[in-house]
């Protein structure tokens, strides 16, 4: 049986990054009145990988520079996993909020 000591974690990130065109142009059906996320999966606790992306230690551009705070309402009670679970969960949950109208950035 696979070890379940992986978590996917969501980031609100500031509105700001959606002035990057990159991020912009992967959201285009975006609702400009909702949340932006960076949504990832990690073997870390969630608060000390977002602490290394904020650090710039292996970490997202978006995350470093437009990274608010952590979302666990939105990721918490399906941690942890085995980490094949958290890779599909985190395009899972990608996708979820995308379909919803937030502009996201995941992986």
């Amino acid at each position: 049986m696979a070890k379940r000591k992986h978590s996917v974690y969501v980031v609100e990130l500031d509105r700001e990054v959606l002035k990057s065109r990159k991020f912009y142009d992967a959201n285009p059906d975006h609702n400009p009145a909702l949340e932006c996320f960076y949504v990832g999966q990690t073997g870390l606790d969630p608060d000390v990988r977002f602490d290394n992306h904020k650090r710039g230690y292996k970490g997202n551009r978006y995350v470093k520079k437009f990274g608010l705070y952590l979302r666990p309402d939105l990721y918490e009670k399906y941690n942890p996993m085995s980490y094949q679970d958290s890779l599909r969960l985190e395009q899972e949950v990608a996708h979820w909020l995308r379909d919803l109208g937030h502009a996201v950035w995941f992986g």
